[in-house]
């Protein structure tokens, strides 16, 4: 058995984890709670609940303190094991750095599951685990030996929304994590808004590739969204008394700014209303084609 896990009221309690116990004794400085054959489980009086006494049901966060034993908190930390997050480092000694999670002993990354040396003062998008070797907490930069970096069909589809959580960029585009278990990638010409590292945002499952590789996406190119962002452009250029400097050249954040889509499919609806002959289109500018009187 991992020991990871403690056994309390017949049932496996995880560190890392919320669960609920019964309050077996007060001390001047807290409760200890009913961990069964584990002994009792510290409860510090800063961080019981207003009027908690003995036999009451208190839920609570088991995790390690300084000194390596196992204690509760009703405090609400910034991760869980087996989740990921973004973290700030507030120290770095010689055994890794140490970042905040939202509790007094701050969470451990050792130099061992660090990508690259970490600084004080940065965030990283990290995965919290439990080391089997020691019992305790802690957190790892390596990303892709914790998640899944292939899917099959039955995993994920086409146009299925999920979390992502952005990890990482490269020349290719943004590296995610989608909803805390799989790593999967948005192509630059995909994003048509900023994204920063540690931005949690919806997206789409756009493909699941033969090597089982997940592409990723914000939007899809149907033909009734694109219709719709045809008679926006034309309103816009309406009220802009038919002319727009916004073409098919303009950044992708100056195109997402005022339509909230990517660059690509700017360029399909400014290409489809040319081939109406809507409008007239040049390197500079966009301009309004008036419908001749009869």
């Amino acid at each position: 058995m991992p020991i990871c896990w403690l056994l309390v009221n017949e049932s496996m309690l995880q560190v890392g984890k919320f669960h609920t116990l019964k309050v077996v004794k007060e001390v001047p400085f807290g409760f200890y709670l009913d961990g069964k054959d584990q002994g009792q489980i510290l409860l510090p009086g800063k961080s019981a609940p207003l009027g908690c006494k003995l036999n009451d049901d208190v839920r609570v966060f088991i995790y390690h303190d300084s000194d390596d034993r196992i204690i509760a908190t009703t405090r609400t930390p910034k991760v869980f094991v087996d989740h990921c997050a973004f973290l700030k480092v507030v120290s770095v000694n010689k055994v890794g750095a140490f970042l905040d999670w939202g509790l007094e002993k701050d969470l451990l990354v050792p130099f061992s599951e660090q990508t690259y040396p970490m600084s004080e003062g940065v965030s990283y998008v990290v995965y919290v685990f439990c080391d089997e070797e020691t019992g305790r907490l802690a957190a790892s930069t390596r990303l892709s030996d914790f998640l899944y970096e292939e899917a099959n069909a039955k995993e994920f589809s086409a146009k299925q929304a999920v979390e992502l959580l952005i990890c990482g960029k490269s020349d290719m585009g943004y590296k995610t994590i989608i909803n805390g278990s799989h790593l999967g990638l948005i192509y630059k010409d995909e994003v048509f808004k900023p994204l920063t590292i540690g931005h949690s945002v919806k997206g789409y499952i756009k493909r699941v590739r033969e090597d089982g590789k997940i592409d990723l996406c914000f939007q899809f190119h149907d033909p009734t969204a694109r219709n719709t962002l045809e008679e926006q452009i034309i309103e816009d250029l309406i009220a802009h008394g038919g002319l727009s400097t916004l073409t098919d050249k303009s950044p992708a954040d100056e195109i997402s700014k005022r339509f909230n889509v990517s660059k690509n499919v700017y360029k399909k609806a400014l290409g489809s209303l040319y081939k109406q002959k809507r409008i007239l289109l040049d390197k500079t500018k966009v301009t309004l084609v008036t419908p001749k009187a009869n």
